[in-house]
């Protein structure tokens, strides 16, 4: 199993990163609170989760162990897979989705694109005895540079590569910035996530 990768950040977007590492690229999917924390790198490493099914070898890529830790205790719960589970974890930081398991939220869950009330209730009995409360403080987001046309296309390519309708999440993204025009990418995703 691979542990992490450490290399040249080769391309990044909200929702995945390509890696190189000795000549390899290693395209790996991410949470947007990894999106984050590595946002501003031109080198990283992220801890490694492999999905190996009948008709995908896909890579999830984490800048926490923390956020993989969470990420493994999520999809041990029966009817949350991989990308629900990081769905959850660019909806919620670390640290929020261990206090909504642990006071027992489950509409805050629910607040989850693809999350339903008994999944919501699932995960929360599942997983109340195994989370841990965290003293680390999860990554700081920092606004993005691009204008506000660069950044609202790129929250609309990441919204379509988590599974959203493009003409939806354009006009959401496009009222989101009408109302607050200073978010960065990761704002505006949150926020659309929402809303969808």
């Amino acid at each position: 199993m691979i542990d992490y990768i450490k290399g040249a950040v080769a391309d990044l977007t909200p929702a995945a990163v390509t890696i190189e590492c000795n000549g390899i690229g290693y395209q790996m999917h991410i949470s947007l609170n990894t999106f984050a924390a590595i946002n501003d790198k031109t080198e990283t490493r992220l801890y490694v989760y492999e999905s190996i099914r009948e008709d995908a070898h896909l890579l999830f890529g984490f800048a926490e162990k923390h956020e993989r830790e969470l990420f493994l205790h999520l999809i041990s719960v029966s009817g949350v897979g991989p990308g629900t589970a990081r769905m959850i974890l660019s909806s919620l930081s670390s640290r929020e989705l261990e206090s909504v398991i642990a006071s027992g939220d489950a509409a805050q869950l629910q607040s989850v694109k693809g999350i339903g009330g008994k999944t919501a209730q699932r995960i929360i009995v599942d997983l109340k005895d195994k989370i841990r409360f965290s003293d680390e403080s999860g990554p700081v987001s920092s606004p993005m540079k691009e204008g506000l046309t660069a950044t609202g296309q790129a929250a609309v390519s990441a919204l379509v590569m988590l599974g959203f309708v493009q003409t939806a999440s354009q006009k959401v993204i496009a009222k989101i910035i009408r109302e607050d025009p200073t978010l960065p990418v990761e704002g505006l995703i949150k926020e659309a996530l929402k809303r969808l």
